[in-house]
């Protein structure tokens, strides 16, 4: 008869990372929430944000000790996502990517001792390069190329939808060489790289552009990882960062959850509260369960990865169903403040605008549920073995 091995702690996260937690929603609720709405209907890239987040410690929050950094977890990682998104997504965003960003460099750059503790302290500020006009979702079919020369490489061709491109130092770039899709760390100074913003109406503050490279030339020591190993590269990263952006989604909706219920208290119609109707309260109740499975098939997600094993059906998950449930919350609690839901006045509108920026980003639903099938089903289809004949 088979042992039963009982956990030390059974699903619950530890005293440290809830202290972790709520440290990080104090500062977020008092420094960041009061100001998110005039900086979510802003272009302007709010650079005191990113000066309080690097000085919180939250900028590059997984980076070692030794270049300034917090060496947390990918868990201490996806809560300061979460926490400082239920205050204001658009600065979430750049711990997300500060984050995101930091670990690549860290594990495959020769020059992470000097770009590291920049980005820690928020003066260097990157982004990320793989979608091309031709080729969204299917990253391997990507036409920019990296051609060697002496000393280095030349790039040239054009990434599109590049979140954060507007204020950003240097892309991490996925460009083609004989032998395969491969990382490079490109200076976006650099007089043949040019770059165009686009008119979004959601994450505006964060910003998303196309940058173009026409015989650009790249340092040999800003190589990332090896050459033609970039596909494998950017795609771990995916299972990864879908996690985080899960658990940001989740935080905006139940955000807009507290500002609902405060408000339905406060409502009075046919001289009840609102809160006294179960056409009100039922559907928040819906919600919060949904929203609270979702954050912990998250939390799983970033276990699995901290402990060496498979998760990407798991991060695929969360990626297409904690937007498309947090989307349906924040319009319930749009359509329960009636008129004034409707009005700029309130956040609300601003959350959907922001949340829905996810819909798209890191790969669309329908992707997510392709790599779940696949995961289920097998990547190729069985063939059909014909019926025996007498």
């Amino acid at each position: 008869m088979s042992t039963v091995v009982q956990p030390q702690v059974p699903c619950i996260l530890s005293d440290e990372l809830e202290d972790f937690r709520a440290s990080v929603r104090s500062f977020a609720q008092a420094k960041l929430a009061p100001g998110y709405l005039d900086r979510a209907l802003s272009d302007e890239t709010p650079r005191e944000v990113r000066s309080m987040l690097a000085a919180q410690g939250l900028i590059g929050v997984e980076v070692s000790p030794e270049y300034g950094g917090q060496g947390a977890d990918h868990l201490a990682a996806g809560i300061a996502c979460e926490e400082v998104a239920r205050a204001d997504f658009n600065a979430a965003y750049m711990v997300f990517s500060s984050t995101v960003e930091g670990c690549i460099l860290a594990a495959h750059s020769p020059l992470a001792d000097e770009l590291l503790p920049r980005i820690v302290k928020g003066e260097l500020k990157l982004c990320l390069g793989l979608t091309e006009p031709g080729s969204g979702s299917d990253a391997a079919a990507m036409s920019t190329t990296a051609t060697r020369v002496d000393g280095g490489w030349r790039l040239n061709g054009e990434k599109t939808s590049v979140t954060g491109l507007p204020s950003a130092h240097m892309a991490i770039v996925f460009a083609r060489t004989d032998r395969g899709p491969t990382g490079f760390l490109v200076d976006l100074e650099d007089p043949t790289v040019s770059r165009q913003r686009f008119r979004d109406p959601g994450l505006r503050p964060v910003g998303r552009g196309a940058v173009t490279f026409e015989d650009t030339f790249v340092p040999e020591e800003r190589l990332l990882g090896v050459e033609g190993r970039g596909f494998g590269l950017v795609m771990k990263e995916f299972d990864y960062t879908r996690s985080l952006l899960g658990l940001m989604a989740i935080a905006v909706a139940e955000r807009a959850i507290e500002l609902t219920v405060a408000y339905a208290q406060e409502r009075t119609t046919f001289g009840r509260p609102l809160s006294e109707y179960q056409g009100i309260t039922f559907p928040i109740a819906e919600h919060l369960t949904k929203l609270e499975a979702a954050r912990w098939l998250c939390y799983r997600a970033l276990s699995l990865r901290i402990a060496g094993r498979p998760h990407t059906k798991e991060a695929a998950m969360v990626k297409w169903w904690g937007p498309h449930i947090a989307l349906q919350a924040i319009e319930e609690c749009i359509v329960i403040h009636g008129h004034v839901g409707w009005s700029d006045e309130m956040p609300l509108q601003a959350m959907r605008r922001d949340v829905s920026a996810l819909l798209i980003g890191d790969g669309t639903p329908q992707i997510q549920k392709l790599i779940i099938a696949r995961d289920v089903f097998g990547r190729e289809p069985k063939t059909r073995t014909a019926a025996p004949t007498s």
